[in-house]
């Protein structure tokens, strides 16, 4: 038997063509987000999602956010005002531009580089001024329609899988921060009792989406902040009153260092994970709205072209961000009006002066919250086919799906999953073009002369002498 035929340029063609992610999986639905210039369709919308659960939803994100923010304040590389009043700008800004709770959360990788290697910040803005220069660049220019038309479905799911297994064991992490039931170490209002009580809750009203769960959480660890605030002495060191941002402009040898040491690793994550997985996880979540990976390149771009210039930590969006904000309730940009309010009220109130409150926060009740989002954006990826009736298909893209997660978790790094998942696919699709026995797959001539790539005709199939 001979190697098979190499694929024409018409099943080339073919393959560009099928089986991208954002095709819808139930058919076509009205989209049920009216457009941002229709005020009045969308103050009728929040009009009827206005409840408790639409500002628990708020908080699916806050296992993220709280850790890193406090860790790059207390270092100094990012202001706690900044952060908190730019990340709150951007989520109002995020509501009013989708319709959708479409999350504002740190760009995760330049933060652990950065707590690392003690950035300073002008190293910090360095980093996300870069990253966000060339992802606004593909946004606006589209050229980042390019990688949605190469990228297929299971790789997507993929990407989803393996962001929420790194994301569950983050929430471990957390957890395990304070992993004591009894002893001399135990911490009254930080401990794995309280870890264990707050993950039982959240089961218990998994199917009762309407019961606030996060905010429930969120304020139990408030008040355990506050407690232990007042326990230790500390309520001195808060001091209410108009804090303000200061412009931070890196140098070229920070912006260098920066960008080279953090930005790079950066960029990957944030165009797969916060721009193509994000755009493909709304896509499901809410059936026919069809955010433009353009549009999310191209906010993303712009929040930290203002916002970094100010000393605020670099934001993105991010599907893992969406998918817990869904999971405890939020359905409309309302669950971001109320959240990005909240934050701009504390950061200009409080400023640097509310750590002494933060470092409070239970971390088991952060730990437990992000566990279980990150489940959310992992239930996702049961859709990795759309191909359901064919077995051989369906076999193919669960292993493209599984290669990809399984890369992205072992190294830790989303471009290597991304590239690992799409050669994988790649060998499979040419796999796909020959016969059960090795036979190419070679198009049939029409009536007209031109090619059928789909037909199952194997005319190259030849016996060796």
């Amino acid at each position: 038997m001979v190697w098979a035929a190499l694929p024409t340029r018409a099943q080339v063609a073919a393959f560009l063509r099928e089986d991208k992610w954002e095709v819808q999986q139930g058919g076509e639905l009205p989209d049920p987000v009216p457009p941002c210039w229709d005020l009045r369709a969308r103050a009728r919308r929040m009009r009827e999602h206005c409840t408790l659960r639409e500002f628990s939803g708020a908080l699916g994100d806050i296992g993220t956010l709280v850790p890193i923010l406090i860790s790059l304040t207390l270092q100094g590389s990012a202001s706690l005002t900044a952060s908190l009043f730019f990340g709150g700008l951007w989520n109002v800004v995020s509501g009013f531009v989708y319709g959708i709770p479409v999350c504002v959360q740190p760009m995760k990788s330049i933060a652990a580089i950065a707590l690392v290697n003690k950035f300073t910040a002008g190293e910090l803005a360095g980093a996300g001024l870069g990253v966000s220069a060339i992802v606004a660049f593909l946004g606006v220019s589209r050229l980042i329609w390019l990688v949605t038309r190469l990228v297929p479905l299971p790789v997507v799911k993929g990407l989803q899988l393996g962001t929420c297994f790194q994301l569950c064991k983050k929430g471990v992490a957390l957890v395990q921060a304070n992993a004591v039931f009894w002893g001399d170490g135990i911490v009254w209002s930080d401990n794995l009792w309280w870890a264990c009580a707050a993950f039982l809750l959240v089961l218990f009203v998994y199917e009762r989406r309407r019961v606030p769960v996060a905010l429930a959480i969120f304020v139990a660890g408030v008040a355990f902040a506050l407690a232990q605030t007042g326990i230790h002495g500390r309520f001195g060191e808060v001091h209410p009153g108009a804090h303000f941002v200061h412009t931070v402009v890196p140098t070229a040898a920070e912006f260098r260092a920066g960008f080279l040491s953090a930005g790079l690793g950066q960029l990957p994550l944030t165009l797969l994970n916060s721009v193509v997985a994000l755009a493909a996880l709304a896509r499901e979540l809410f059936p026919g709205h069809r955010p433009s990976v353009s549009r999310i390149s191209a906010t993303v771009g712009a929040m930290n072209l203002i916002g970094c210039f100010f000393g605020s930590m670099p934001f993105c969006h991010g599907s893992g961000g969406l998918a817990g904000q869904y999971f405890f309730g939020a359905r409309t940009e309302l669950s971001l009006y109320f959240l990005g309010a909240v934050k701009i009220a504390v950061g200009v109130v409080f400023g640097e002066s509310l750590l002494v409150i933060l470092r409070w926060f239970p971390s088991s009740f952060l730990g437990v919250m992000l566990f279980m989002a990150s489940i959310e954006l992992g239930l996702v990826a049961r859709n990795f086919t759309l191909h359901p009736h064919d077995e051989r298909r369906r076999r193919h893209d669960f292993a493209v799906t599984l290669v990809t997660a399984a890369a992205l978790v072992g190294f830790a790094h989303d471009g290597l999953g991304f590239l690992v998942g799409m050669v994988t696919a790649l060998v499979l699709w040419v796999l796909r073009r020959q016969g059960p026995d090795g036979c190419a797959l070679l198009p049939v001539s029409l009536a007209d002369g031109s090619a059928s790539p789909a037909s199952p005709r194997l005319d190259s199939c030849r016996s060796a002498a």
